[in-house]
């Protein structure tokens, strides 16, 4: 996990209950409680079995918990966690540009016909992707175009 991400005993107990019942391994929850959803960074390999079979882990978290469950796909390249955490939507490029202030930033170009899936709803996908952006690799803004 990133250095200096703290998680809070609620979001600790979310993570013990997801582990328990996937059996996936968790490197993050993000608790979003204005969009009712717990956003779940799992380890490299483990979205299948953190899914489950027609979707039956999930559905049961999300009886259980009474948010909707997102997981992320973790990757230590900021390019392919950015591609994994805007799926489904096909990513055609993404460009990481490092400002002379120190700061970066990225540009995502997606295929029009998956503009709106990469966006969300209300913008919420765009907001998680520049949330996590920012808390794994420092990049303070991602344009989704």
């Amino acid at each position: 996990m990133a250095s200096g991400i703290k998680l809070t005993s609620k979001e600790m107990r979310y993570i013990a209950l997801f582990e328990s019942i996937t059996g996936a391994s968790v490197k993050d929850c993000v608790l979003d409680e204005e969009s009712k959803r717990a956003i779940f960074i799992v380890k490299e390999g483990d979205v299948g079995m953190a899914i489950g079979k027609g979707g039956k882990n999930i559905h049961l978290l999300e009886r259980m918990t009474s948010k909707r469950h997102e997981i992320i796909e973790y990757s230590d390249s900021p390019d392919q966690f950015i591609r994994n955490a805007l799926k489904p939507a096909q990513v055609l490029e993404i460009r990481i540009t490092e400002k002379p202030d120190g700061k970066s930033f990225a540009v995502v170009r997606v295929n029009p016909k998956d503009k709106g899936v990469a966006i969300g709803k209300n913008g919420r996908n765009a907001e998680r992707i520049r949330f996590l952006a920012k808390r794994y690799f420092q990049i303070q803004n991602v344009s989704i175009t």
